[in-house]
């Protein structure tokens, strides 16, 4: 039996050996087969010597360069490697060229102040095509994610096909695998300080063929075409690669777009789908229209009389996909700051207040479809704050009938203004529309009286946090559970007016220097109001207004409020009962300074502009937006956005310093005709006094102490090397590490000009005894014999020269 039973076995066996090496030999795509090409995140000391030499020149100069930060962006092309839509191909060595040459830099703003930041970043480009297996496996992804959704027109005028809607979360794992299998990051959920190591932005642009993915046509077989020859189109099939349908995105339910934001660190830009209109009613700015994006169609087929060449078809197109790149890197990649605040806390406190004004309902209870979920917002702004900050959020519901002084402020706020709006007669109506003004609200809730809106308001200032960050033990070793701020001293209380450096040896040793455990307080204040106006909205028809001190939320149980945004043929609709999104976009600005994504400063208009071509997708922000979540992308924005407020900051207090040093320097140092010190051309004004204190020692009195300029000088060169390593951090996307860096130098700058401006006052002091100016020597009795003596020297010799000519 048991020799019957070995050949069957051993069949067995080999059967099962079989089936394991077809499964395994099957197409397969995202496959890392040996050989595969690595991506590998440029190194740092290829721009090391630059950002070196700019920050030099910023520090030892009063030349106001921007501290720089390389910042590496990667374009990756799928569908443009002659396997795509229309079999396009595009050289990505040739695009990423013209990127480098065109946009080298990006310098974001501030919305609030306006002002650029004393950041630029050297955008390093990076972009290569994906494979056809990963094209095909998106392809595969789309068509069984499209779901039927009417009718739609071509273009503006075109005729109506089939419209097909998808929606992005379905498809956004493949992405994420394509995401993952490219840049060798298994898990990208993990934040970038647990992986240490660098965590790429990615653009992908993609260019899907219609006809192969096509949800009507069951025959193609996507799976045969993972490693199988592509084939190449006629001039009929060119005709028909828009494959009469058309397909779009909505994130969530959110607006229609062919481009948006996933949940990782990556973006699309779809060629292939809609295309899509949205934006505002009756307003240009910012509108997206069929001729926002490039869409291949327009470039195999020119049309108008003078219809362009091959060459410079192609060549319109790559510098609109360019263009293209240029927006997403200032709209997502790089965005502006909303608020600069340089917050030097440990704990972040945000208490959520429902303000209601009956007893209907309460949203803080769990179980309802208007619930807010506190434990998912305080999940989502702990992936904006550093480690080691600790974030707190609690909730309560109060009732304004028990809090006059909120009561009459929220009264007050109420304001109405005019509309002129277009209905189906094709006339104008004028009507009135009440709005809540968040900005007067805030303003009345800080004169009550109310203890709480008025206490809360009152400690919610970040100011307060950064004057007692940094503290100094002098007569004890640190204690971390005694008082920060009654032993807080100056660190420039070292020099003394009178006895200068000889009073220093009498002091007890120097204690440590540590951050305070202070609490920065962000109130966020719902107001749950019934029995209002059905379509009561806060400015700018939102239901949230943002400062960087406070959040107010607007929540009444009314049904949706139409807006005056338009996606394709439908208007937007806010939902009044539903606040968890707006609750998350206030904080967002307010602790890790987001802003919107469609929303840019403009020096030229002197405001914010707007670009809805990215309002859809994984953030809070908008009313093209239907999600509770930030994306990993902002979620790193919202990181080194902290750093870079402090930077911001450190850096305007060393261009102060540097102003107060010369120009006491230029008030006194001088030569004794009252001219400024004279040197080489090459050096700066600044160089010239260093050198003149630092290098040369003399008896004579100095307008200022050799150990001040001392300590400059060493202050300025320790500078130079934390700012290298602090751009190194940034680019390698090691946050943590920068967020240290730049507290230190924050830090250091602090004390630096206290001691500078102390040192200096004491100095004005001494010289008000004396006064100085500037004569001609005063003419004694020397001088006029030494004039007599060369006007006798000129009489001897032309007496010898006259007498010496033997002419008469």
């Amino acid at each position: 039996m048991a020799a019957n039973s070995l050949p069957i076995l051993y069949a067995l066996v080999l059967a099962l050996s079989l089936f394991a090496f077809q499964s395994s030999s099957a197409p397969q795509a995202f496959r890392r087969d040996p050989g595969h090409p690595q991506w590998h995140h440029g190194a740092f000391h290829d721009v090391r010597d630059t950002v070196r030499s700019d920050v030099r020149r910023m520090l030892h100069s009063r030349a106001e360069v921007p501290f720089q930060v390389p910042l590496e962006v990667n374009v990756v092309l799928v569908g443009f490697n002659g396997d795509g839509g229309y079999r396009y191909s595009v050289d990505a060595h040739k695009l990423e060229e013209l990127l480098k040459i065109s946009f080298p830099t990006h310098r974001p703003a501030c919305l609030e102040t306006g002002e650029a930041l004393d950041i630029e970043h050297q955008i390093v480009y990076n972009a290569f095509p994906a494979g056809q297996p990963e094209l095909i496996a998106l392809e595969k992804a789309l068509k069984e994610a499209m779901v039927p959704a009417g009718n739609a027109r071509e273009t503006e005028f075109g005729r109506e096909v089939p419209l097909f809607e998808v929606d992005a979360t379905v498809v956004e794992p493949v992405f994420q695998r394509l995401y993952s299998y490219i840049f060798d990051t298994d898990n990208s959920a993990v934040s970038a300080m647990e992986l240490d190591r660098q965590v790429p932005s990615a653009i992908f642009v993609v260019n899907f063929d219609k006809v192969r993915m096509d949800p009507r046509n069951k025959e193609i077989d996507l799976d045969n075409l993972m490693y199988g020859k592509i084939t190449q189109l006629t001039e009929d099939d060119m005709q028909k690669q828009e494959g009469d349908y058309i397909y779009r995105y909505r994130y969530n339910g959110g607006g229609a777009s062919q481009v948006w934001l996933g949940y990782g660190r990556y973006v699309v830009i779809d060629l292939s789908a809609g295309p899509c209109t949205y934006g505002k009613i009756e307003t240009e700015e910012g509108t997206v229209s069929s001729r926002t994006l490039p869409r291949l169609r327009n470039i195999m087929f020119p049309r108008g009389v003078g219809a362009a060449s091959d060459h410079s078809t192609h060549d319109v197109f790559v510098g609109q996909l360019a263009s293209l790149v240029s927006t997403t890197i200032e709209h997502v990649i790089a965005p502006d700051v909303r608020f600069e605040t340089v917050d030097l806390t440990t704990r972040l406190l945000l208490p959520i207040i429902v303000l209601q004004n009956h007893n209907r309902y309460n949203i803080i209870e769990k179980g309802h479809n208007y619930s807010i979920n506190i434990e998912a917002i305080e999940a989502q702004v702990k992936k904006m704050v550093h480690d080691g900050q600790e974030v707190v959020i609690v909730g309560g519901s109060h009732s304004l009938h028990r809090h006059e002084k909120l009561s009459i402020a929220v009264s007050k706020a109420m304001r109405g203004h005019s509309l002129q709006e277009t209905r189906n007669d094709g006339r104008f109506h004028v009507h009135t529309k009440t709005y809540l003004d968040g900005a007067l609200l805030k303003e009345e809730m800080e004169r009550s009286a109310d203890v709480l809106a008025a206490g809360l308001l009152e400690v919610a200032d970040p100011s307060l946090s950064s004057k007692f960050f940094l503290r100094q033990h002098w007569n004890d070793e640190p204690d971390g559970a005694s008082d920060s701020i009654l032993k807080h001293k100056p660190l420039w209380s070292t020099y003394d007016k009178k006895g200068g450096k000889k009073k220093k040896k009498k002091e007890r040793k120097q204690g440590d220097l540590y951050p305070t455990y202070g609490t920065r307080v962000i109130p966020v204040f719902v107001l749950s109001l019934a029995d209002v106006d059905p379509h009561l909205m806060m400015e700018d028809e939102s239901l949230v207004w943002t400062s960087k001190d406070v959040v107010i939320v607007l929540e009444h149980q009314n049904q949706q409020i139409p807006l005056s945004y338009v996606s394709e043929t439908q208007r937007r609709h806010a939902e009044p009962s539903q606040v968890q999104r707006h609750i998350l976009a206030g904080l967002a600005s307010a602790v890790a300074g987001l802003s919107a994504p469609y929303e840019k400063a403009s020096h030229v208009h002197e405001r914010p502009v707007v670009n809805w071509l990215w309002a859809a997708g994984c953030h809070p922000f908008g009313p093209f937006s239907n999600t509770s979540k930030v994306s990993q992308m902002l979620q790193d924005v919202a990181l080194r956005n902290s750093i870079y407020a402090r930077v911001d900051s450190a850096l305007h207090k060393i261009r102060d310093t540097s102003e107060a040093v010369q120009t006491f320097a230029a008030e006194y140092l001088k030569t004794p005709l009252g001219e400024p010190v004279k040197g080489k051309k090459n050096k700066t004004t600044t160089e010239l006094w260093v050198e003149k204190f630092s290098k040369k020692t003399t008896n004579l009195p100095e307008p200022f102490p050799h150990e001040l300029v001392d300590r400059l000088e060493n202050f300025l060169n320790n500078l130079e090397e934390q700012l290298v390593d602090l751009s190194s951090s940034l680019y390698g996307h090691r946050l943590q590490d920068a967020h240290f860096n730049s507290s230190e130098i924050l830090q250091s700058s602090i004390f630096t000009q206290q001691y500078v401006d102390h040192v200096l006052s004491n100095e004005r002091e001494k010289m008000k005894c004396c006064n100085i100016e500037y004569k001609y020597p005063v003419q004694s009795s020397q001088t006029y014999v030494y004039g007599g003596i060369l006007l006798a020297g000129f009489v001897v010799y032309f007496i010898v020269i006259f007498f010496s000519n033997p002419v008469r």
